[in-house]
This record gives structure tokens, C-alpha cells and sequence, in this order.
């Protein structure tokens, strides 16, 4: 039986009406404090019809949080800001997962009073940071010492809390994009020698242990986690990603998770590219659980990728930026409109919440 994008899924212990995902994307319009605002509210109500929101990137700590206007769930404040924006999904009959971020070796100093940001390893991010005031070359990363990692599962432990305090219906790690655990997990930029670093088992063991900690928050069927297994992400990158990845995989399959999410570009990708062959094959034979593939599908992709049994369901992100009824669009078969990179991170309401429903909701 072909299995169709409108099919319900149960993922994890959340109940999907349909395998169209709404990715993660950061849109950095959060106020004073990271504190989510009422645009967000509208901006994830307009989107609640996608099988699953998946929210944009959020900070577990100031440690870890380096983008401006990004939001957090590490203080009250934060959570108080989130909570109208769950109940806005819900009323509006959809579901919401946090998705829990920490940026790692890509935080500037500037938002941390100064402090050197924290990475597996003493190394420099590629490219430049968004801070609020412009743009600023990365820093050279000092190493997580061995006695910090139990304080770091903790700021995630505390994060995951307060996303069900916030009304949230799960949580996802974010272990991909060259952020802090994908920067623990390869090796050009993991160089440890110690429990954390060298062989595969120990540059998952951070990956393992996290995922482990929200479970324990949440229960496996309500925790999953982001990958991006092929090709270079932000300047973090390994040099044989077949075995990191699939035994990543397995680990997060004995955990039981809800289900794992992989961002994969192609050699044409519009956001990210590279020859590096996708790694989903691979880690499709050692997850056995729900998987969602991203990066750069249109319907007639998604399809294929269904019905060969790749994936059980597809996270399109940009394409719900123009588009916040993309569900109904592809039901129907209409035109997706396109969206503005120019106004993907520019504060207030445009290019964020004012762009048109085909039948206005």
C-alpha cells in the first residue's frame, strides 16, 4: 500500500494527521530577554496545520545561545512568553516540539559578558557571527572540561522543563548544523583524548547522554533529535561519517526515541551543499524507529521518498516561510509562494507573519 504525505503517522508518542513537518528555522524575532512575543504566537498559529511544528532553534543557556533575537527556555520569563504560543498551536489543532539548542564554538563572546565560548575542542567556527551589534569574527572555542559536561546535561535537563511547563508537546535535541553536539560528534572538530573524544562510542557518548537526560524528562516518545550526517555545516565535519552516523543511529534506537530527523543537502542544494552522499540509507537500517528526511523537497520528492520506504515523513522549513497553509497548498496542488531571504531574520511583522493564506483562516 503507497503510503501518501496525508497519511497519519504516530510519531513517537505524538499523533501526526499528516507526514508534512514543519522544519526548524530560526527567525530571530523574539524581544528583550529572548522572550518569544506575540508575533510568534501568530507566526506558529498561521503554520498549525503541518502534521508537526518542530520550533525554530532555541537556547538552553546563555552559554549556548549566540543568535540575536532568538528565543530561550532557560529562565521564567521565557517560559511565560511561550506558553500563549502553545495554546495558540493547540487551539488551532496542532502540536509543537522545542526544538533545544546550543550553539557551542559559534556563540561570540559578546553574549556571554565577554566569556570564550565552549566547544569538544580548541577550535575556530567557520565564517562570521550574528551578534547585535553586526557582524563579528568567530572566536577560538576553549574545551568543555570533563567537569562541566554534568552541568551542560543539566542547563539541556532544566531547558526540557521548561518546555512542558511551557505547554510544549515534546522536545528535539538539535545535534546537527555544526552547532555543540555535532561539534562533539565529528572529528575535525572533536581532537579530545579523553571518555568524550578519539573512537566513534566516545564522540557519541555527549549525543547519548543528553538524548538520555530528556528522556528522562519527557519519556523516549516525546524526545527526538536532528542530524545533518553528510558534508561540511558551518565549518564541522568528519572524515569517514558512515559509521559515526549509523552507530549514532543505533544508539538513539536503543533509547527508544519518538523519532529522528536528518537534514541532508544534495550537490545542487539551495541552502547548503555538497557531495557527500547522504547518509540516510545507512542510518535507515540501524534506526528503527520513525524517520524524517529535510533539505530541499518538493511534493513529487517527498512522494518517492515515502513509498520506497526512505521515510516515513518530510520536514520542509523554508518552504513554510512564504507559504504558512503549505499543507493545504500541496492537498490542493496549488502554487507555493516564494519567500524573502531578506526579511528571513529582519525584525516585526514582515516576511514573518504577513504572508497570505490561499483562503485567508
Amino acid at each position: 500500500m503507497t503510503v501518501s504525505l496525508f497519511d497519519p503517522i504516530k510519531l513517537g508518542a505524538i499523533e501526526a494527521p499528516n507526514r508534512i513537518v514543519m522544519a526548524p528555522l530560526t527567525r530571530g524575532r523574539a524581544g528583550p530577554g529572548f522572550v518569544p512575543n506575540e508575533l510568534a504566537l501568530e507566526y506558529y498559529r498561521q503554520r498549525a496545520s503541518a502534521g508537526l511544528i518542530i520550533s525554530e532553534a532555541t537556547g538552553i543557556s546563555q552559554e549556548g545561545l549566540g543568535w540575536p533575537s532568538a528565543p530561550g527556555l532557560w529562565t521564567d520569563a521565557q517560559v511565560e512568553g511561550w506558553k500563549p504560543v502553545t495554546e495558540a498551536v493547540h487551539a488551532a489543532g496542532g502540536r509543537i516540539v522545542a526544538q533545544l539548542w546550543h550553539m557551542g564554538r559559534l556563540v561570540h563572546s559578546v553574549f556571554n559578558d565577554g566569556k570564550q565560548p565552549v566547544s569538544a575542542s580548541a577550535t575556530q567556527g567557520a565564517g562570521r557571527a550574528h551578534t547585535p551589534v553586526g557582524r563579528r569574527d568567530l572566536e577560538v572555542a576553549r574545551p568543555l572540561r570533563l567537569d562541566e559536561i554534568p552541568r551542560l546535561i543539566a542547563d539541556y535537563v532544566v531547558a526540557a522543563e521548561n518546555a512542558k511547563k511551557a505547554g510544549f508537546d515534546g522536545v528535539q535535541l538539535h545535534g546537527a548544523n555544526g552547532y555543540l553536539i555535532d561539534q562533539f560528534l565529528r572529528d575535525n572538530s572533536n581532537l579530545r583524548d579523553d571518555d568524550y573524544g578519539g573512537p566513534v562510542e566516545n564522540r557519541i557518548r555527549l549525543l547519548r547522554e543528553v538524548t538520555d537526560a530528556l528522556v528522562g524528562v519527557w519519556g523516549a516518545g516525546r524526545v527526538s533529535v536532528r542530524l545533518s550526517p553528510n558534508g561540511d555545516s558551518q565549518g564541522v565535519d568528519d572524515s569517514n561519517p558512515e559509521p559515526l552516523f549509523t552507530a549514532a543511529a543505533a544508539a538513539l534506537d536503543t533509547l527508544g526515541i519518538g523519532f529522528l530527523e536528518l537534514r541532508e543537502p544534495g550537490p545542487d542544494g539551495t541552502f547548503g551543499n555538497t557531495d557527500v552522499p547522504k547518509q540516510s540509507p545507512a542510518i535507515r537500517r540501524a534506526f528503527k524507529g520513525p524517520l524524517i528526511l529535510n533539505s530541499d523537497y518538493n511534493v513529487a520528492l517527498a512522494e518517492d521518498a515515502l513509498a520506497s520506504g526512505l521515510a516515513d515523513a518530510i520536514a520542509f522549513g523554508r518552504p513554510f516561510i512564504g507559504n504558512p497553509d503549505l499543507v493545504e497548498r500541496i492537498r490542493t496542488g496549488a502554487e507555493w509562494a516564494a519567500d524573502n531571504p531578506q526579511t528571513w531574520y529582519a525584525p516585526g511583522p514582515e516576511g514573518y507573519i504577513d504572508y497570505p493564506a490561499l483562503v485567508p483562516a
